[in-house]
């Protein structure tokens, strides 16, 4: 392979990473997953698509043989999920995402369309929002309530988003990386997880910073800002776990 699509792959790698790891439900799921796919890319040398969207393709392929093929929670089908995270999550075109999963465009469409509707009927949870910004915590509120979701409470330091989620015990965690003087999100969840088990999504402006695969890292993860659907594909995985392959 040219060292020019190596070094596209390696540039890729952080968003593959991402979609991976939504994928299952898991980092190291995920990351499995990704490695597999590269190891297997680098030793090919196949200009018909680009690098990123050809690791998307092999990542999706490697789901479905290792078993990730099945319904989540709440009948999602799994062409569906994957359409739903490669266009909101990882912001592909419908074209695009219809190329990485061998799929005519019309009928891509066509799932996308269904998966949206699912998506809308889904069971809704309370979230605890953890974000030290007042102007940013309240647009977040916004849409997650756009999502359906009911909230849990607002927490702008770590302290505070521990007492409220051992108060509230809520469906969801949707947490910033850095609270300013208020200390650490992941540092807050990681003492929350200590004694209750809740998704976590984490939402950061600069997503490749936890996404390097070198250390315990988080399963969700988007970028700021995002959109409602965005919000409401990544709560829908998180909730339902994926389909992991642990």
């Amino acid at each position: 392979m040219p060292l020019s699509r190596r070094q596209d792959l390696l540039r890729a790698l952080p968003y593959a990473r991402r979609y991976a790891r939504a994928l299952c439900g898991s980092q190291s799921s995920g990351d499995l997953l990704v490695a597999e796919s590269l190891r297997e890319l680098m030793a090919v040398d196949d200009p018909s698509m680009p690098p990123r969207l050809r690791l998307y393709q092999w990542i999706s392929r490697h789901h479905a043989e290792h078993g990730g093929g099945g319904d989540a929670a709440g009948g999602m089908p799994p062409l569906g999920r994957k359409l739903l995270l490669l266009t909101s999550l990882e912001e592909l075109s419908v074209n695009d995402a219809a190329r990485v999963l061998s799929l005519p465009p019309a009928q891509a469409t066509t799932i996308l369309e269904d998966a949206h509707a699912r998506l809308r009927s889904c069971a809704q949870t309370s979230v605890l929002i953890i974000e030290d910004e007042p102007i940013i915590a309240m647009d977040i509120e916004e849409l997650v309530r756009q999502c359906g979701h009911t909230i849990a409470g607002v927490a702008s330091s770590e302290a505070e988003a521990i007492k409220l989620a051992r108060e509230t015990r809520p469906g969801l965690i949707l947490a910033d990386i850095n609270l300013g003087d208020g200390g650490d999100g992941m540092k807050a969840v990681s003492s929350i997880l200590q004694h209750q088990d809740i998704p976590i999504i984490f939402v950061t402006a600069y997503p490749e910073r936890l996404l390097t695969g070198d250390t315990i890292e988080p399963a969700f993860v988007i970028t700021k800002p995002f959109e409602p659907l965005t919000l409401a594909v990544s709560t829908y995985q998180a909730v339902s776990g994926g389909v992991s392959l642990n």
